[in-house]
């Protein structure tokens, strides 16, 4: 990784309109608990599906997407991309430092809000922790498959949003066959080995969940990387 790459990074991602959704975001979710545990009495299975339904459904992706794209979507956007990649530094490196950035980012706004909405809602330190790290699995995962679509597309807003929103959110949670290629269950997996037995129940097995989040982190980084390099081909041309 790169340091200087890291604290620029850091700088245009935590600065301006971005940090101030991301900070909107998990105050909602962290609003939202609040809000349950006051208006309605919360069982700790209550509060699991929704936990389940809200921050893995929904939030999570949203999480995802924004710093995903935002590590370095505006740099293609505006050009500026190009003057990195004349640097002798590796586009690995590069990808990797973005993304360094990009998981601290979920972690303080979506892991660390994630794990705070359960204890409010009154579920147990071991299930916040489950949900803490299936959430850092997800987070993660929405990362970088964003931060590759950034690097695909300029369009990866947009087609971001219709995944987070349609296939995590709706085609992901109830339609039984598509459930095995959605990042939320095998989160939720990974979710179901921590927490109590009962509360949370996931359609992909752990051994299978864990090695498709792996392979996704992978796959991903080494991908992204290697596409920035026809991207400087590209912008050359």
């Amino acid at each position: 990784m790169n340091r200087t790459i890291i604290r620029l990074t850091a700088r245009g991602v935590l600065g301006g309109r971005r940090l101030w959704l991301l900070v909107a975001l998990a105050l909602v979710l962290v609003g939202i608990a609040v809000l349950t545990r006051v208006l309605v009495p919360v069982s700790e299975p209550d509060a699991a599906d929704l936990l389940q339904g809200i921050a893995f459904g929904t939030f999570l992706p949203l999480f995802g997407l924004i710093v995903g794209t935002g590590v370095i979507g505006p740099e293609i956007d505006d050009g500026s991309i190009i003057h990195l990649l004349s640097k002798p530094v590796s586009r690995h490196t590069i990808v990797q430092s973005k993304l360094a950035v990009a998981v601290v980012a979920v972690i303080a706004f979506a892991v660390l809000p994630t794990m705070a909405a359960a204890l409010i809602l009154g579920a147990e330190a071991r299930t916040a922790l489950g949900f803490g790290v299936g959430a850092l699995a997800a987070g993660a995962l929405y990362a970088v498959l964003f931060l590759l679509l950034a690097v695909i597309t300029r369009h990866a807003v947009i087609i971001g949003l219709v995944y987070a929103l349609l296939w995590e959110s709706l085609v992901g949670s109830f339609v039984p066959g598509a459930r095995n290629l959605s990042v939320q269950q095998w989160a939720l997996s990974v979710t179901e080995s921590i927490v109590p037995s009962g509360l949370v129940t996931a359609d992909v097995g752990l051994g299978l969940a864990w090695a498709l989040i792996a392979a996704g982190l992978v796959a991903g980084t080494w991908y992204a990387g290697d596409r920035l390099r026809v991207l400087t081909l590209a912008s050359e041309d």
